[in-house]
């Protein structure tokens, strides 16, 4: 199922998919009983599970680009459900972590929360109180693939634009004149005046402010 996912998302339909593509929740903990259990209570809420037994059975699986999260046994016989906090937190930001764990104490449960989970669950726990919990986290999940798809489309946007273009609106963005940023350029007022209104165009800026707002989104205002 994630590969099919994973293959089937190209990016440039990251937007549409999270609307149409069912959410997936993973499920990392070494008790089958807790994960036979979790995987009909995440179905029966309308949401893909995918279960692992281990932390580097679930590190060998593709990024989804749909809505998820993942529920986390803090005891893994591998990497400590930590130590995997840890590296989900960087290479796969939109992916919220519930832990859940049976031998909990307040320094872990300070530590995961400070590092970003949105829960730490002491077993046993209500369906109740696990559900609520998956719900922040896939709209907690939801909100970061549109920014990542806003930007990707910004990108794309600036990567249209030609040598020319790219340099009118770098300088056109510091608030510059047209006059002025002719005179950096070596260009005339009305050349720049063209290269500008095309800037607005491919990049669907509404106004100045809106293209600066996207030039400080794309890292290239100053």
């Amino acid at each position: 199922m994630i590969t099919r996912l994973a293959t089937a998302l190209g990016d440039g339909a990251r937007s549409a998919s999270m609307s149409h593509e069912i959410p997936l929740v993973f499920v990392v903990d070494d008790d089958v009983s807790v994960r036979e259990s979790l995987e009909l209570l995440i179905r029966s809420a309308g949401w893909q599970p995918e279960t692992f037994e281990s932390a580097r059975g679930f590190l060998a699986c593709p990024r989804p680009l749909v809505p998820n999260c993942l529920i986390l046994d803090v005891n893994l016989p591998d990497l400590s459900g930590l130590d995997l906090q840890r590296f989900v937190s960087v290479e796969r930001t939109d992916m919220p972590i519930i832990f859940v764990t049976g031998y909990g104490d307040v320094p872990m449960t300070v530590k995961a929360m400070k590092a970003g989970a949105v829960e730490f669950l002491t077993k046993p726990f209500s369906d109740e109180v696990l559900l609520t919990a998956i719900e922040q986290a896939l709209e907690r999940s939801r909100s970061v693939l549109a920014l990542d798809s806003e930007i990707h489309a910004l990108r794309d946007r600036h990567a249209s634009l030609s040598r020319r273009e790219r340099e009118v609106m770098a300088l056109v963005v510091t608030g510059l004149l047209n006059k002025q940023v002719g005179f950096e350029l070596g260009i005339s007022e009305i050349t720049v005046k063209a290269h500008r209104g095309q800037v607005m165009r491919k990049m669907k800026a509404r106004s100045l402010p809106d293209l600066v707002n996207m030039a400080a989104r794309l890292g290239i205002a100053h």
